[in-house]
């Protein structure tokens, strides 16, 4: 494995494998499998979950990592072609990518999406630009439509649930002060259709995932005799759930106007999930959010401190998932 960049660049045999080895990590740790190695983190955006848990992981394979937050604990970089660099940008991703990858064994980069221009957005032009020009193992540790890192740790959650037979999964919207990337939702859709599952994305008018991303969903639940539907019944939709993931994301009608995404997410705050929303839902649904959450305005404090929460696995997942991923990329 040379680049972990989207789970659908791996066949289901394969994904099964890494949480398979994740599962072994977890209870059987090889303390020094990566001594000697080192990680470079780039973060372009906040990160707590993604960062603290790839250094935990890191550290717990033998190895070291470093983090570099541009404009913050070095020089502000400057992503776009053909710039006149006379702003706060004092070097370019073209000599500081290099540079960074020589002095690591894998690179893992977080760069969120503009938020601007939808389709510049679904092709990932930033994070493919700055994939371009690393020589290293590579890991995407979100860019602007893919979280392959969280849909692995999610598919590992997924599978400690009790039960068998095909599960229905539900992506739900849920308010949010501010319109927030498609890059969870993306990845989220397409991991449960490549399970099998009976995905249903619940969200209101206006919030429809784009084609391609349902396409792509819908390829993957072909190939593995999943469903992919998507509603803005939320009676119907959360009718015998199995698991309820909730997720917020800005308006795909209005991408890129501020104004009138906020315009139209003023009258959608009760697209809050509260325990009433899962009155018909399977009793032994649980849900999740990939966090960090907004409490009582994406999800209720009765449901995040209830019983059905997977929200804390959820986030712990994530090291282990990610001790897989380094273990395949950098074990020699």
């Amino acid at each position: 494995m040379k680049r972990f960049t989207d789970l659908a660049e791996f066949t289901r045999e394969q994904v099964l494998e890494l949480v398979a080895l994740a599962r072994r990590l977890e209870t059987q740790p090889d303390p020094h499998a990566l001594a000697g190695k080192v990680l470079g983190l780039l973060f372009m955006n906040p990160s707590l979950r993604t960062l603290a848990s790839f250094q935990a992981g890191m550290a717990r394979l033998g190895g070291d990592s470093l983090v570099i937050t541009p404009g913050q604990s070095t020089w502000q970089f400057e992503t776009r072609d053909g710039a006149v660099m006379t702003g706060a940008a004092a070097e370019h991703i073209r000599e500081g990518l290099p540079v960074l990858s020589s002095y690591c064994d894998a690179l893992g980069i977080r760069a969120f999406a503009a938020g601007e221009d939808l389709e510049d957005d679904l092709a990932d032009r930033r994070f493919n630009a700055m994939a371009a020009l690393v020589d290293r193992p590579l890991i995407n540790l979100e860019s602007a439509i893919n979280h392959p890192c969280q849909a692995l740790a999610d598919w590992k959650t997924l599978d400690e649930l009790p039960g068998s037979g095909r599960r229905k999964f539900v992506l739900s919207w849920v308010s949010h002060p501010k319109a927030l990337p498609l890059a969870v939702p993306a990845a989220t859709v397409h991991m449960a259709a490549m399970r099998g599952m009976d995905v249903v994305v619940l969200r209101p008018e206006g919030y429809a995932l784009p084609k391609a991303i349902m396409d792509k969903a819908r390829s993957a639940a072909v190939a593995s005799g999943g469903s992919v539907a998507e509603t803005a019944d939320r009676a119907e939709a959360l009718a015998g759930a199995h698991v309820v993931y909730a997720k917020e994301w800005g308006s795909t009608r209005n991408y890129g106007d501020e104004a009138a995404d906020q315009a139209q997410r003023r009258s959608l705050k009760h697209w809050c999930l509260r325990n009433d929303w899962l009155t018909d839902a399977a009793d032994d649904c649980r849900v999740m959010h990939c966090l960090p959450v907004r409490r009582n305005s994406a999800i209720a404090d009765e449901v995040l401190d209830g019983p059905r929460s997977l929200v804390l696995r959820q986030a712990y997942n994530r090291m282990p998932a990610q001790m897989a991923v380094l273990y395949r990329l950098l074990k020699s």
